[in-house]
């Protein structure tokens, strides 16, 4: 066990310095060889929301490009480094599509979606939701990613470490603190751990450029998944 976590720990610094290039140049066979090195625990299930998707784009950036874009780039990076780490995942979406089954309106088919996401969550056993979004404001001075807890479980726990990983890596001198999502269908109706991620402004120039950048999403994605990894591991030991 001490030699695992060990381990774990040494695959997780080599993350945030730079090793998800392992996954740009070898792709699957890297992930698959890795996680074998380094087998954990699969208590969980990481369920990886790209929100929004196909006829509801979210926001809309300062440049033009729809939120849902931003969400699915992030969220497939995610999912490849979660399983390089590891850990089995599931994707809400892994297109740019919405999950809807059924509505003949916009709106109808929103909630169609939002309930298909809060449904494919709950019957995922042992799952620790994680829901990749964009933030938006008027006043385009505002940055930094912020993170949103639902009421179950340790999602409160787990947000606070995020936001505290945030601060320290991407966002530095950032006073940004969690909170929870009180006003957000999918946080409020699943029975699992979960967070929400926004995981910057695309309302702010330099910042929606940054969140563009594919080295940037991967360095999002380092910190998201080398913090999850490392709250459940101390979860289970």
């Amino acid at each position: 066990m001490k030699l695992r976590k060990i381990g774990v720990q040494l695959l997780t610094y080599f993350l945030v310095l730079g090793g998800f290039t392992a996954i740009t140049y070898w792709g699957s066979q890297a992930v698959s060889v890795v996680a074998q090195m380094i087998p954990l625990e699969r208590e969980h299930t990481i369920v990886i929301d790209a929100g929004h998707g196909g006829e509801d784009g979210g926001a809309t950036s300062c440049t033009g490009k729809l939120e849902s874009a931003f969400n699915l780039e992030i969220a497939l990076k995610l999912d490849d480094l979660l399983h390089l780490l590891g850990y089995d995942t599931r994707m809400i979406r892994t297109t740019d599509r919405s999950v809807y089954t059924e509505g003949d309106t916009i709106s109808a088919k929103k909630v169609s979606d939002l309930k298909n996401r809060v449904k494919t969550v709950n019957e995922t056993e042992n799952a620790v939701l994680v829901s990749i979004h964009q933030n938006t404001f008027s006043d385009s001075r505002y940055s930094g990613a912020q993170v949103f807890y639902g009421p179950e479980g340790e999602s409160k726990a787990l947000a606070e470490q995020l936001q505290s990983a945030f601060c320290q890596t991407l966002n530095p001198g950032s006073s940004r603190k969690s909170k929870k999502a009180d006003s957000v269908y999918l946080m409020q109706h699943i029975d699992c751990t979960g967070v929400l991620v926004e995981c910057g402004f695309l309302s702010n120039q330099e910042e929606e450029a940054m969140l563009r950048s594919r080295e940037y999403q991967q360095k999002l994605c380092c910190v998201i998944a080398a913090t999850v990894a490392g709250f459940l591991g101390n979860a289970n030991t």
